[in-house]
């Protein structure tokens, strides 16, 4: 089964008309996009969007052949024109199956916001999944699904879309998945393909035929990675946006609940906040049995806390202490942790601050902790595949 994009932008487009954002400012050439369309084997038309025909010439397609038009969402604006020879677009009832004469079969698939989605199962019995702009499937159920070879979706609108369908195996670590409806949330280029990677996505330019059930592009999502950045520089929200594309994270919190801090608490609250309702929350620093044990992905939040907690422990606070076995124990600690992360075999996003470049602390106890952290910082991030440092909310990757 061959499919080509005759566009992969939001339904409005990118660049947005008249929109004066740095995204939609940068979306020139190759980085601008049509609003989606995607043509299968030339007889399936899934959405309609103005200049389809132009677009397929240009791919090198005619859409003389299309047999059937499919709408996945509410178009907005004017109706399109349906150009001439093209049967009038139509949308397919929830839960309701199509068969083509060209042995293609089209399901209509429920979805949680205003739209439809169509897994197609071509006559050489690959399949494919393509989801509106906003949406995730609906009502889906363990053991309910097959894996699709190519999935086209929101990735970066609704990244839960493909947690959903990791969660029920509809997604696995072979499926191409490929993010469409792409808008200015994210600035073209680089920054989009790095966080798309994150998420075991891809983009492709508008025009691109693709062959479902072929593998090479499919990105390698790393397993351990420590994401480092200053006080609000964005590090948790980065670490958090890697993982809200997988089912069942556990988040783990090394800071307490630190009873009677009010604004402790309100930092913790907007975490949570912002977390995916189906993460769970660990609150403890005892990270070496999560890291031995198996189960899904883990974003430990942060080590900066967990290094708090282990200078507590170890006396390392007191000069005396520190010098007659501390600093041993707390060594031996690192050694444990970073032992575990090189052994790991969850996937692992791990958050740390980075203080070693701001102000040299007064204190001889603040010194220490700098030091520590960022020789745990070190050790920490040799054990990782990828490792970014996060300032003024931009992710820059230092390895992987």
């Amino acid at each position: 089964m061959e499919v080509t994009l005759l566009g992969t932008g939001a339904p409005a487009g990118l660049p947005r008309p008249d929109c004066p954002c740095a995204a939609c400012a940068s979306a020139l050439g190759p980085q601008a996009r049509a609003a989606t369309a995607v043509l299968v084997d030339g007889t399936l038309l899934l959405d309609l969007t103005p200049g389809a025909a132009f677009a397929a010439a240009r791919a090198g397609h005619s859409l003389g052949g299309v047999r059937q038009v499919l709408l996945s969402h509410p178009h907005d604006g004017p109706p399109v024109e349906v150009p001439a020879g093209l049967p009038q677009p139509g949308r397919v009832p929830d839960g309701r199956e199509l068969a083509l004469l060209t042995g293609h079969r089209v399901r209509a698939v429920a979805m949680d916001a205003p739209g439809t989605g169509y897994a197609v199962t071509g006559p050489d019995g690959r399949r494919l999944l393509y989801l509106p702009p906003g949406g995730a499937p609906a009502g889906l159920e363990n053991g309910s699904a097959e894996t699709y070879d190519m999935v086209f979706a929101d990735v970066v609108g609704r990244p839960d879309a493909l947690a959903k369908l990791r969660a029920v195996g509809a997604l696995g670590p072979t499926t191409d998945v490929v993010a469409v409806h792409l808008d200015h949330d994210v600035p073209p280029g680089p920054e989009l393909h790095r966080r798309l990677a994150a998420a075991g996505a891809r983009a492709v330019p508008d025009g691109t035929t693709l062959v479902v059930g072929v593998y090479e592009n499919v990105p390698d999502v790393p397993r351990r990675t420590l994401v480092l950045g200053g006080a609000r520089s964005g590090k948790s929200v980065e670490a958090e946006r890697r993982l809200a594309a997988f089912p069942g994270v556990l988040y783990v919190a090394t800071g307490g609940t630190r009873g009677g801090d009010t604004e402790w608490a309100s930092r913790v609250a907007a975490h949570r906040e912002r977390r995916p309702g189906s993460w769970r929350t660990e609150e403890t620093c005892d990270l070496v049995p999560l890291l031995a044990g198996d189960g899904p992905p883990l974003l430990i939040d942060c080590l900066s806390l967990w290094l708090t907690d282990a200078m507590d422990s170890a006396g390392a606070w007191d000069d005396a202490e520190w010098a007659s076995g501390g600093e041993r124990t707390l060594r031996e600690r690192v050694r444990e942790l970073t032992q575990a992360v090189r052994a790991t075999r969850r996937t692992v996003v791990a958050v740390s601050n980075e203080v070693g470049s701001g102000i040299v602390p007064a204190t001889a106890s603040g010194r220490r902790y700098r030091d520590e952290l960022g020789r745990l910082n070190a050790a920490f991030a040799a054990e990782c595949e990828q490792v970014v440092l996060v300032v003024a909310g931009q992710a820059l990757v230092l390895r992987g």
